[in-house]
């Protein structure tokens, strides 16, 4: 086990993407959890995916604040990629911990509107770096952590599974997956060159309550609830490791704790204090029997009648461009250093979701 270096108690923590669905999930958690912590918000609630959803983490964020008063909430709508933005963050409020999970999503997306990657995932994630940087000016303690999203879709097509952070990462297969490869390089060049202690999380296919608009699941549900019929890509044969948002939010509060160490090398210089991981259930789902837990809790919670026609609702397609066959992580080196693997089933998780849908959308 790598030893917890840093206490998240009295801390201020900059989350961006703070409105998203990891975001929103990990703000909940602290608030809940540290007995006093400042954490700032900020999120540009664009309208990627439906902004209501956005909205609605945000007052769930406002109702737990208040039972907390020893705690501190502050949102400020704003984009990372606006670099006086960032820096204004950085100068007025001084953050010692900064989890960096603003990007724009989705690997079909980047095939059509390229540009939002660029400004979001680039430009917005190099100007984190930057005022990273600067919080170290004229001797100021700064960032003791820099925490940021990463994904599996940088493990591309690699024909070996499970996926390790051992694994070369040189071939992605979208620009979603290209501009998440860049982040990590991006963050090595910067630990190395500032000695900004980060860590890179590879999160796998997150889903749950709250979660977003354009992944299967969620996507699935919307279409059989008005009896529209879903495509399911390269006829079924498709494998997703499945990770539920809590335990993805349990991994993220574990790793912000042990920040790698600052060491200097035989050169003199900083040996880069960097870390990548995995975050999966390292358990990949088939994808038809994902759709049929799916339509079994749909069912269950009275989102859909007993005698619905699934197969009438049901096509299997090939691939799409820029999606994977399989997805699989191995988790080895986030249990051996935080003593902590994911273990929330897909049923229980599907179950869940489809409780927070028929309260959500009151069907």
């Amino acid at each position: 086990m790598k030893q917890q270096n840093i206490s998240l108690e009295n801390k201020t923590i900059l989350i961006t993407g703070s409105a998203g669905f990891i975001g929103s999930n990990l703000v909940l958690e602290l608030l809940r959890v540290c007995e006093s912590v400042n954490i700032i918000g900020i999120d540009n609630l664009n309208d990627y995916y439906d902004v209501s959803i956005k909205e609605w983490r945000l007052k769930e964020i406002e109702k737990t604040a208040k039972q907390h008063p020893a705690s501190a909430w502050t949102f400020i709508k704003g984009n990372i990629a606006d670099k006086s933005a960032v820096d204004s963050i950085f100068q007025n409020h001084r953050p010692q911990i900064v989890v960096n999970l603003a990007a724009q999503a989705g690997v079909r997306y980047s095939i059509t509107n390229p540009d939002v990657y660029m400004e979001s995932n680039l430009i917005g994630f190099y100007n984190i770096l930057e005022a990273c940087r600067h919080s170290y000016d004229g001797g100021s303690a700064g960032v003791e952590h820099l925490v940021y999203a990463s994904s599996s879709s940088v493990y591309g097509s690699n024909k070996k599974v499970p996926y390790s952070t051992e694994d070369k990462v040189d071939n992605p297969i979208s620009l979603y997956a290209a501009t998440k490869k860049s982040n990590e390089l991006l963050a090595h060049a910067y630990s190395k060159l500032y000695n900004i202690p980060s860590t890179g999380l590879r999160f796998f296919t997150v889903y749950g309550p709250a979660g977003r608009p354009d992944m299967a699941y969620f996507g699935f549900t919307d279409k059989l609830l008005k009896g529209e019929t879903i495509q399911i890509f390269n006829y079924g044969n498709c494998k997703r490791d499945f990770t539920y948002v809590d335990d993805i939010v349990e991994g993220v509060k574990r790793v912000m704790q042990g920040a790698p160490e600052r060491k200097i090398g035989e050169d003199g210089l900083p040996v880069p204090p960097y870390a990548v991981y995995n975050i999966g259930n390292s358990s990949p789902e088939n994808l038809l029997d994902f759709v049929d837990i799916l339509q079994q809790e749909l069912i269950g919670a009275g989102i859909l009648p007993e005698d619905y026609d699934f197969e009438a609702h049901k096509k299997l397609v090939p691939m799409q461009p820029g999606d994977v066959p399989v997805t699989y992580a191995d988790t080895a080196a986030l249990e051996r250093d935080f003593g902590f693997r994911p273990s929330t089933g897909l049923r229980d998780g599907l179950r869940k979701f489809a409780r927070w849908y028929k309260e959500f959308y009151k069907v």
